[in-house]
């Protein structure tokens, strides 16, 4: 495999500062010198430091997975997989993004941890007619921003308006929610409202809580002294380890209060150290490291015997987003300009260690199965068990137009 790494301090990355658009006309920028490569280049964009570095580590870890047991060659090209590190900083990403389609000729940008850093990246792909797979960053409205957006993750919505029905069904009535302030965290409160207030639910009070460096203590408390039925928590992965000490350390977990929402909270990386104030959380989401396929059990033994640690649901973003980097490429018999990969991963289906998912034609988003889950402790570890399945679950934003 031919892999280049660099994962240097985002601060650091790429001060040479942006390129202008017409840089891109003034470098010669052609989809006909990709389709002269006889490799094909995926720049691999991901927060390897800082908030969301676990992000970064587990989309790296399960890419190169992919690659370890389908080869380095498919359709007769050599794929080679170039990482940088963002940071999860939208400034970085955007220098980063224009470094690889102008100097390195990547055919594919991929990863993008957070919203924000897919969305600086969209400008660039549409330019250079790169196509950008979004592995990580769940905002519905990323595949709009862009006809070269392909996403293999989740949109909020999806787990977001499937929770809010579970809870109406489980006499939830009255809930505070606790969300990270940014455009993810909109659109869960946005789409859990929606539900939970249409189904005669009441949200008591919405807290918002900054994305960076957030001290959750105090938004708890004002949470518990509501006395919900519910405490509905969006945070993003890899912050849910300290929400929940910090949840703990304020009694929260001796109330009676429930504890729901997307399964951003109960990441399968952090989860193991959560403790057991995470006991009973239920949430909706796409993945967990315990769903029971032979598929999956298979991929986690080989994730676990590779790198030692639990593969959460943004590996699997990575995987399936490899996946289809390859299959598109089989589709076009090798072919690597964007209009073609692009039309090839419209509507490519296939079976994911989170199970079946396939690629919207129209709205070039996943459609996937959604899990409600129960932390629990199986064989002394906590796990998200799950209890139930909304199958083919399409963005639901994006399913009403």
């Amino acid at each position: 495999m031919v892999t280049r790494i660099s994962a240097s301090k985002a601060s650091g990355i790429f001060n040479r500062g942006g390129l202008a658009a017409a840089a891109f006309a003034a470098l010669g920028l052609s989809v006909s010198a990709a389709q002269a490569q006889e490799t094909v280049k995926i720049g691999l964009i991901v927060p390897m430091t800082g908030q969301q570095a676990s992000t970064g580590k587990q989309i790296v870890s399960a890419v190169k997975l992919y690659m370890l047991q389908k080869g380095e060659t498919v359709a007769g090209k050599k794929i080679e997989l170039i990482v940088k590190d963002d940071g999860a900083i939208p400034d970085n990403t955007k220098r980063i993004a224009q470094e690889l389609i102008v100097n390195d000729k990547v055919n594919v940008i991929a990863g993008f941890g957070i919203t924000p850093t897919a969305l600086a990246a969209a400008p660039l792909a549409t330019q250079a007619k790169v196509p950008e797979v979004v592995m990580a960053a769940g905002t519905s409205i990323i595949t709009e921003r862009s006809p070269y957006i392909v996403r293999t993750s989740f949109t909020l919505p999806q787990s977001s308006t499937i929770i809010a029905d579970w809870a109406l069904k489980n006499g939830i009535k009255k809930v505070v929610a606790l969300v990270s302030d940014y455009a993810p965290g909109h659109d869960a409160l946005n789409s859990f409202k929606a539900t939970l207030t249409a189904g005669g639910g009441q949200l008591v009070e919405e807290i918002k809580v900054p994305l960076a460096n957030p001290d959750f203590a105090p938004f708890l408390q004002r949470a518990k002294d509501a006395a919900p039925d519910a405490l509905f928590i969006f945070v993003p992965s890899g912050q849910g380890g300290t929400l929940m000490k910090q949840f703990a350390e304020r009694g929260l977990d001796k109330s009676n209060i429930k504890v729901i929402g997307p399964g951003d909270l109960t990441d399968d990386d952090l989860l193991p150290n959560m403790g057991d104030a995470a006991l009973g959380i239920v949430t909706a989401h796409l993945y967990s490291a315990n769903h029971p396929s032979a598929m999956n059990k298979a991929y986690v033994a080989a994730f676990q015997k590779a790198y030692d640690f639990r593969p959460n649901f943004m590996s699997v973003g990575g995987y399936d987003g490899m996946h289809l980097i390859y299959e598109a490429l089989k589709k076009t018999g090798g072919k690597a300009d964007g209009d073609s990969l692009i039309a090839a991963m419209k509507g490519l289906k296939w079976e994911s260690p989170r199970g079946p998912i396939s690629i919207d034609p129209e709205t070039r988003d996943i459609v996937q199965n959604i899990y409600i889950r129960k932390v629990e402790k199986v064989n002394g570890q906590l796990f998200n068990v799950e209890f139930a399945t909304f199958e083919a679950v399409k963005d639901p934003g994006k399913a009403k137009k």
